[in-house]
């Protein structure tokens, strides 16, 4: 159990010294990531004002999407978002791992937005 809570203590610090660099700005919007064993999460937020301007996740019903904790879920929500920010007219954004090593779920999510067109 111990080594649980320090897994997740080493996180937050990672999450917050990211977080020290990365501040999502109306011009320029954060967009952050959250992973679960099950399911991934995507949002494009603005801290200036403290608003979620866009937001993905497997939660919802988007085609493709079978079982969220896999690296194809990851390609087609990162696709699905990047789609959402175009629309709404947010071409460039700052990337927030949030405390995640940059590698497999994380990466597939970013460089499918990427292919999309987001810029960061």
């Amino acid at each position: 159990m111990k080594h649980l809570i320090d897994k997740m203590q080493r996180r937050q610090r990672r999450k917050l010294r990211v977080r020290r660099r990365v501040q999502g700005t109306p011009q320029r919007p954060r967009l952050t990531v959250f992973r679960s064993n099950k399911n991934i999460y995507a949002q494009i937020i603005d801290d200036t004002a403290g608003k979620t301007l866009v937001a993905a996740s497997t939660m919802e019903k988007i085609d493709g999407v079978a079982y969220g904790g896999n690296k194809k879920a990851a390609a087609v929500i990162g696709t699905a978002l990047a789609q959402k920010a175009i629309q709404v007219g947010i071409k460039q954004v700052v990337f927030d791992r949030n405390g995640y090593a940059y590698h497999g779920r994380i990466k597939e999510l970013a460089d499918a937005a990427r292919k999309v067109g987001l810029e960061f």
